[in-house]
């Protein structure tokens, strides 16, 4: 079985195509600069380059793997959440294909990809913990099944990547802000500005980071920011994020091995899981609760294609095909796949 999955969501235009036996046949990836001058990304500009490269870059896929279109089994597409102008330029990419070479349509949904990842590189079983961090979101839940998640927490304000990026920003360290703050972070001493820790010791397992990314600014309000003044901001910021997800991941563990006795594993998967310090942090809190830890690798944890085709794939093992009339969507949150 072999699946062709396009994601276009963000400012990443990649499609990718990957078979049963979990290996990536072919991939091939655009990442949209023309965001930096912007410091983040702007949708219309997304939108119109997903556009001009996704066919080429579906070709490519092709020759890469050495197919011919028909060899395609299915079609996946993200379908939702994400910037809506780019999420319809792939979901109407994906039925063309669909209904041009008579193959299934699969609708998927973003955080599901995300979620499924390390089934595609470690053959991950269910039930497992997952901490879902990304520029968009920010949440702990229980994997059950495909389709199939209960929530655990959520963030109240801002994603822990919209505060990397705008931490980043607040400092001109550069876009896209995750990379940069964990550069500027190596240079910096954590203990050299005292910033708050969201929600650490909460009853509830949900994240809050605006008041973090608001002490960033006020720390830095009124100074002349030296590159080691930079450094240690970032270095101080980065700490408190690693402490809150591992705080609220080690209050959401206690919870899932009740509601789970055989659940073994905590994943982390997200764009924000590629930070080494994020994931060191995060492998001490399941090593304490007695979890194993798994992350996919870094080009699988940010937007990419070859994850659509896995959970194209999950979804056509369950019989699971959607209509052509699937009306993309902005908002999509996993919880509604479950009802």
């Amino acid at each position: 079985m072999i699946v062709l999955g396009i994601e276009t969501s963000c400012d990443e235009t990649t499609a990718a195509l990957v078979d049963d036996a979990r290996v990536i046949r072919g991939q091939a990836v655009l990442s949209q600069m023309d965001h930096r001058r912007f410091g983040g990304v702007v949708p219309e500009i997304a939108a119109r380059a997903h556009l001009t490269h996704l066919d080429r870059l579906i070709g490519a896929a092709f020759a890469q793997a050495g197919l011919d279109f028909e060899k395609a089994d299915a079609i996946a597409a993200t379908c939702g959440p994400g910037l809506i102008g780019g999420v319809m330029v792939g979901a109407m990419t994906a039925k063309a294909f669909s209904l041009a070479l008579k193959k299934p349509f699969l609708a998927v949904n973003h955080l599901e990809a995300h979620a499924l990842t390390p089934r595609l590189t470690g053959n991950v079983s269910f039930p497992y913990l997952l901490l879902l961090v990304s520029g968009g979101h920010c949440q702990l839940l229980a994997v059950e099944g495909v389709g199939r998640y209960r929530l655990y927490g959520t963030t109240r304000d801002d994603a822990v990547g919209e505060a990397f990026d705008k931490v980043a920003k607040l400092l001109d360290l550069g876009f896209p802000g995750g990379p940069t703050v964990e550069r500027a972070a190596r240079e910096g001493d954590a203990a050299r500005f005292d910033l708050p820790h969201p929600m650490l010791g909460h009853d509830s397992m949900d994240f809050s980071f605006s008041g973090l990314k608001t002490a960033v600014r006020h720390a830095a309000h009124g100074r002349d920011l030296s590159p080691q003044d930079k450094a240690g901001l970032a270095a101080s910021f980065q700490q408190a994020v690693c402490a809150t997800l591992a705080d609220r991941a080690a209050r959401a563990a206690g919870q899932f091995r009740q509601d789970y006795p055989e659940g073994r594993v905590l994943v982390a998967a997200g764009g924000v899981a590629c930070n080494l310090a994020v994931r060191e942090s995060l492998a001490a809190c399941a090593a304490r609760a007695g979890l194993d830890f798994i992350v996919p690798p870094p080009a699988l944890c940010t937007d990419n294609a070859a994850m659509v085709a896995w959970t194209g794939i999950e979804k056509l093992r369950l019989g699971l095909t959607d209509a052509l009339d699937f009306a993309p969507r902005p908002h999509w949150p996993l919880t509604d796949l479950t009802e």
